[in-house]
């Protein structure tokens, strides 16, 4: 008895240490696409996101000012300035006259350039070139440094997105997409789980061996068809194609299967004693399925609302075809997708934009996660 109690208590530790792993596993890149979202492009550049709360080091480069600059103090030609802005944080480590090394002169010593030529540069970014005779040209020496960054988080990266990359447009098509294609999938598959679980009818078993089977349907192979039916039904009526009205539809045949056989497993193990009191005061089917089913079946609407809304959301195939990639259809994961190809060096703009992809599932999984694992023990109500 005591090895078993020891076993179960191992069992148990041993599940809450996986699912912690796997949360972590999850977590740290949500993370890390928060953080870089936040942080300044040049930073993002040079370092990484676990490196956002320390100083980094980055190279940089300026110019002297040229002759017509110069001033004459003790028999010397000296040339003055600064090479950061005055808002400007960095704090300038080492500096040198040649790219191959940027780091020749600790910040604060002078360097002797040749010919008594002198330059020294501040940890503040001010410096001070000094020669023998008078400078000559309007170009001044160039100057590489390294310097220490202190962190910085900004929202200017959402702003550019949301405002300058069109990403608003799109977030708000992804929404026009998205909610009816979760809701007009909930609402036919209700009533068929309820039909197939509770009501006797000819082919019904057949047509649950259709539902089963066409869960095995790639989504690749059945785009073609479908689109071709579309448009053709579409030309008989008079319907344009690429219209919401399409890729609703889509969605809907799409996460269909699926719904109904989630569902209708949860719906037949309802306790049958409920159903037959419900006949025996007189109820209808429909009766019975507005106000006893659905009420008891809200946990597996709830789960099936979210697989059906995150595979919506993120969907990116269906979308482009159904829909098409015009500036005012385009929906959020092919903005970003069209980001990605012109501005893949922007990790500052890719970052922001992913992660405000998935603040909106995010919402929706942990609005509806109480009822997820409720919802998806198809099966485990029992009568009282």
């Amino acid at each position: 008895m005591a090895a078993t109690a020891g076993k179960g208590f191992a069992a148990r530790w041993g599940v809450h240490i996986a699912v912690l792993l796997i949360v972590i596993v999850w977590t740290i890149p949500t993370l890390g696409i928060l953080v870089s979202s936040l942080r300044d492009r040049d930073q993002i550049a040079v370092s990484g996101w676990w490196t956002a709360l320390t100083t980094s080091a980055q190279t940089g480069q300026g110019r002297t000012e040229g002759a017509d600059a110069q001033v004459e103090q003790n028999g010397r030609f000296v040339i003055a300035g600064n090479l950061l802005e005055e808002d400007d944080a960095r704090v300038i480590r080492s500096f040198g006259t040649r790219i191959q090394n940027p780091t020749e002169h600790e910040a604060g010593t002078a360097a002797d350039l040749g010919d008594g030529v002198t330059l020294q540069v501040n940890e503040d970014g001010s410096y001070e070139q000094s020669s023998p005779t008078a400078f000559e040209g309007n170009r001044g020496q160039r100057i590489f440094f390294e310097a220490a960054t202190p962190p910085r988080f900004t929202t200017e990266n959402y702003r550019t997105v949301l405002f300058s990359e069109g990403i608003g447009r799109s977030f708000i098509n992804s929404l026009t997409v998205t909610i009816p294609a979760t809701i007009i999938p909930i609402l036919i598959a209700a009533f068929a789980a309820y039909a197939l679980a509770w009501m006797k009818f000819p082919g019904r078993a057949i047509l649950i061996a259709v539902v089963i089977g066409l869960l095995v349907v790639p989504l690749q192979m059945s785009l073609i068809p479908l689109l071709k039916l579309y448009n053709g039904v579409g030309t008989f009526f008079g319907v344009p194609a690429k219209t919401y009205l399409g890729i609703w539809l889509a969605h809907t045949g799409f996460g269909l299967p699926f719904a109904i056989y989630l569902l209708r497993s949860y719906i037949a193990g309802l306790p049958r004693e409920i159903m037959e009191s419900a006949r025996i005061d007189g109820a209808s089917d429909f009766e019975i399925f507005v106000k006893i089913v659905l009420p008891l079946s809200f946990p597996v609407l709830a789960s099936f609302a979210i697989f059906q809304f995150l595979w919506v959301w993120n969907d990116l195939l269906v979308a482009m075809v159904f829909l098409g990639s015009g500036s005012n259809q385009l929906v959020l994961t092919g903005k970003l997708n069209a980001l990605l190809g012109s501005r893949g060096g922007d990790w500052e703009i890719l970052t922001t934009s992913a992660f405000i992809t998935i603040i909106v599932p995010l919402i929706v999984f942990f609005s509806l996660q109480r009822y997820f694992v409720r919802g998806l023990l198809a099966g485990s109500v029992k009568g009282g």
